[in-house]
C-alpha cells in the first residue's frame, strides 16, 4: 500500500515536471524576471544604507534572499494554472476517478513546483554570489533556506491550487495572481528592511508568511544566526498545512461534483 502511493506521488510528479519542461518560455520568463530584478534594483539602490537594519553588508546582500524568495512567490501562485489546464482538458477529473486519492494527486503536483521553484531559487543564490553578494553557501545555510522556501512554496502553491479549483478558469486565476503577489511582495521585508517601514506596514509585514520565509534565509545566508529559526518554521508549517488542507478539501469536492 505504502509504495503504492509513493508511485502515485512520483508518476504526478514526473508528469508535472514534463509538461513545465515542454513550457521553456514558462520557465525562461520565470526565471529571468528575478535576474532582472536583482540586476536592476541590486546596483540602482547600491548607495541605500542597510547596515543598521541587517547589521552587515550591502543592499546587494540584502536584496537577494529576497528576490529568491520573490521568485518562489511568483512561481508557487502560478501553480494552479497547471490544474486549471488539466481541468479543461478533462484530465483531472479522469485522473480522480482512479482509485488514487486526491491527496496524493496533490502532493505529487506540489512536490514537483516545490522542487522546481527551489532550484531557482539556488540558481539565483549562485547568481547574487556570482554578482558578489555576500552569501553564505555553507549547507547549514542552504538546509535554512530550504526548509523556509520550501514551507512557503508549498503553502502558495496549495492556496494557488484552492483558489484553481474553485475558479475553473485562467482568466480568474490571472486576477488571483495580480491582486495577491504584488502586495504581499512590498508589504514584506523582501526589498526594505521592517526597520524603516511606517509603523502600520511592520505590522503587516511582521504577519506577512513571506517575510517569515525572507527572514529566515537573510539571517542564515548572511549572518549565519539560526536563533529565530524554530519559530519561523513553525509559522510557515502552519501556514503550509491550512493551506494544503483547504485545497485538499477543494479537490475532493471537485471530484464529488465533478
Amino acid at each position: 500500500m505504502k509504495r503504492r502511493r509513493v508511485s502515485v506521488i512520483l508518476a504526478v510528479c514526473r508528469r508535472t515536471w514534463l509538461r513545465t519542461a515542454r513550457r521553456p518560455v514558462t520557465l525562461t520568463f520565470s526565471l529571468l524576471q528575478p535576474v532582472m530584478w536583482i540586476l536592476f534594483f541590486g546596483f540602482l539602490f547600491h548607495r541605500y544604507d542597510v547596515a543598521r537594519s541587517l547589521g552587515t553588508g550591502r543592499y546587494l546582500d540584502f536584496l537577494v534572499p529576497g528576490v529568491c524568495a520573490m521568485t518562489v512567490l511568483f512561481g508557487a501562485s502560478q501553480a494552479g494554472v497547471g490544474l486549471i489546464r488539466d481541468i479543461e482538458s478533462g484530465f483531472l477529473e479522469r485522473m480522480l476517478s482512479t482509485p488514487a486519492d486526491a491527496s496524493l494527486v496533490l502532493i505529487g503536483k506540489l512536490l514537483a513546483d516545490v522542487l522546481r521553484l527551489l532550484g531557482q531559487a539556488f540558481l539565483l543564490l549562485l547568481l547574487g554570489r556570482l554578482l558578489g553578494a555576500a552569501v553564505s553557501l555553507s549547507v547549514p545555510a542552504l538546509a535554512a533556506v530550504a526548509c523556509a522556501l520550501g514551507l512557503f512554496g508549498f503553502g502558495f502553491c496549495s492556496l494557488s491550487c484552492v483558489v484553481a479549483l474553485l475558479t475553473r478558469a485562467q482568466e480568474r486565476m490571472a486576477t488571483f495572481v495580480h491582486l495577491v503577489n504584488m502586495p504581499l511582495l512590498f508589504t514584506s521585508s523582501a526589498l526594505v528592511p521592517v526597520r524603516d517601514m511606517p509603523d502600520w506596514l511592520r505590522a503587516v509585514a511582521a504577519a506577512n508568511p513571506l517575510s517569515a520565509a525572507v527572514d529566515t534565509c537573510r539571517s542564515a545566508l548572511l549572518l549565519g544566526d539560526y536563533a529565530g529559526l524554530g519559530s519561523a518554521l513553525g509559522f510557515l508549517s502552519i501556514a503550509a498545512i491550512g493551506a494544503f488542507v483547504l485545497a485538499v478539501v477543494s479537490m475532493r469536492n471537485f471530484r464529488a461534483n465533478g
